[in-house]
């Protein structure tokens, strides 16, 4: 059959949202064109505009409330109501619990990746950029690891040396102090108010990029590993499959939202790769196999059940598997109008929890196990702890709605992290963490961050078995590479936006933890100090028609002071498809 257009190849619609086929410029320019006005002037009110206000106003109705209230206790004890009311907000606050908590880290977080990491990331990258193209030819692994620990001190003074001129701007345009009288003409309020909001943003800026700064200076720089062990010295291994970003698609013939035409069709790449396990593991046995995030392009359901299908002709395969959720599973609005917003009240980032979260039970649910967030022990199994949400999940499911949306909220952030234990007092656990951050538009859907509950589970659940190694697992990469890069675009990557201080978290536990990520598509294995962190490519993405992509399967072990340590991996080509015959 002769045809004008092979359908199977794809069109221009097809590199709609790509980053490998268009450029940031010419996307940017389709979000502007595409973009819901009163959806986007609605959610920049609700997240942006309204606590800037709130922000800006709170010194000026803070003093006039105290003058008034002074002058009413003074006269009379009608003035003490202002002060029940402020306990009782305060005792509604403390008794909110975990989800106002939740809300709170959140909200913070939010504000630091608005506001914060991306202007000292530019900062930090563009100094690094200068230097190193500066010295390039005189750069070695400790040079190049002392001169990040210079750009990044450097890039926290200038962006605080550029906060302190933007509140000297906005200085005079400031009021601080304010009377009731203020309030029966709030217009006069308006541009105070707003330099008041701007002023304090700076303020914080100029602190935290200092600390930011300062932090990733002081920090162990990550450097590529070259300290692999060898077979003789273990007294115990494990082979451990490393997957990540896979990135299935719900059609036969369909393409990523990154790649467009410039990737994989279909899931034809998906079907080679889980032959290849099944070989592998029938000539030597693999221990574990771990998917590291992005097993959706869209956390739709055609892609769940295409994955869920396709592992389930491997059964020996689909019972050592571990998965976690990536920001494709869980934070894309619409995969083919990346100017797409959520509303924050939308329950649809509440139904691609769900889904993901039900695919991850459908692999896990026996085996892993949930952390109790009372009392930081370790709790029921997956599936127990799923079992009074299963109708609720149902009917979400089938009707949606804002109450059930809203009842769901803890069943997400209470399954993470999910804990496989170790098999034995010295053997090898995994600890699978959530690190998408909430986004609510396409085009940011990359955001990632780990909650200081995840964290303290984490130390929680290390710390009870005192003999053990573990594997802590996330999507996200934790800092950004070492390596030179010739392009500065390239540089700005979407590491987590706490990656730091999470560090910090895991390197006191020195040689019993190993890392293991994806996102970022790029194989690398380094590490921070003692830390030594793995970072999966894509077995499927980067790759068209018959070209040939990988991955890696790691052998680990217990060397004969009790450390977990690495085998050189073994790198398995994954050959693709010719759809062009």
């Amino acid at each position: 059959m002769t045809k004008l257009i092979d359908p199977r190849m794809g069109d221009v619609e097809a590199d709609a949202s790509s980053t490998k086929r268009r450029s940031l410029l010419s996307l940017a320019g389709s979000l502007l064109a595409e973009i819901s006005l009163p959806k986007l002037i609605l959610v920049w009110f609700s997240l942006i505009a309204l606590p800037a206000l709130l922000l800006g106003l709170v010194p000026l109705v803070g003093t006039a409330w105290l003058a008034q209230f002074s002058r009413s206790l003074a006269s009379s004890y009608r003035g003490i109501w202002p002060f029940i009311i402020l306990m009782i907000v305060a005792a509604i606050g403390w008794l909110g619990g975990k989800p106002l908590h939740r809300a709170a880290e959140q909200g913070f977080w939010s504000l630091n990746s608005l506001a914060i990491q991306p202007a000292y990331a530019l900062f930090r990258e563009g100094v690094r950029h200068l230097l190193e193209a500066m010295f390039e030819s005189r750069l070695n692994e400790k040079r190049r690891a002392r001169l990040r620990c210079v750009s990044a001190a450097v890039a926290g003074l200038l962006l605080c040396l550029f906060s302190l001129a933007v509140i000297a701007i906005g200085w005079p345009y400031s009021r601080w102090t304010g009377e009731l009288s203020d309030l029966t003409v709030p217009l006069s309020l308006v541009v105070p108010t707003l330099a008041n909001a701007l002023i304090i943003l700076c303020i914080y800026c100029a602190g935290a990029a200092l600390v930011w700064g300062l932090a990733d200076a002081a920090m162990d720089q990550p450097q590529g590993f070259t300290g692999f062990s060898d077979q003789s010295e273990l007294t115990r291994k494990w082979r451990v499959a490393h997957l990540s970003d896979i990135h299935v698609v719900g059609e036969q013939y369909g393409f990523r939202i990154e790649s467009g035409r410039s990737g994989p069709r279909g899931n034809d790449r998906l079907a080679q790769l889980l032959a290849r396990l099944s070989a592998i593991d029938s000539e030597n046995r693999l221990d574990h196999i771990l998917i590291t995030g992005d097993i959706t392009d869209a956390g739709r359901s055609p892609e769940w059940a295409e994955f869920l299908t396709a592992l389930s002709r491997y059964p020996e395969l689909a019972e050592r598997t571990l998965l976690l959720p990536g920001n494709h599973d869980i934070n894309v609005v619409d995969r083919a109008n990346p100017a797409r917003l959520d509303l924050p009240i939308s329950p649809a980032r509440r139904l691609r929890e769900m889904r993901a979260l039900s695919g991850m039970a459908a692999v896990q649910s026996s085996k892993v196990r949930v952390v109790d967030h009372s009392t930081w022990e370790l709790g029921t199994t997956l599936a127990e702890a799923l079992v009074p949400y299963h109708a609720d999940i149902a009917t979400f499911a089938d009707r949606g709605g804002f109450r059930l949306a809203a009842s769901l909220a803890p069943v997400w952030a209470d399954a993470f992290p999910m804990i496989l234990p170790p098999d034995g007092d010295d053997g090898l656990g995994f600890i699978l963490l959530d690190s998408t951050a909430q986004t609510h538009f396409s085009f940011t859907n990359a955001l990632g961050l780990i909650s200081s509950e995840q964290s303290r589970a984490t130390t929680a659940v290390v710390e009870r078995f005192p003999h053990a190694s573990w594997i802590v697992a996330l999507h996200h990469h934790l800092i950004e590479y070492p390596g030179l890069s010739k392009a500065f675009s390239v540089r700005i990557g979407t590491a987590l936006i706490n990656g730091s201080w999470f560090v910090r978290q895991l390197q006191q536990f020195g040689d019993r933890i190993i890392v293991m990520h994806g996102h970022r598509h790029i194989d690398w294995i380094g590490h921070c100090g003692k830390l030594k962190i793995v970072s999966a490519p894509s077995p499927v993405m980067g790759s068209t028609g018959e070209h040939v992509t990988h991955f890696h399967v790691h052998t680990l072990g217990i060397d004969r002071e009790g450390a977990l340590v690495m085998l050189p991996p073994e790198r398995v080509g994954v050959p693709g498809s010719d759809l062009s015959v």
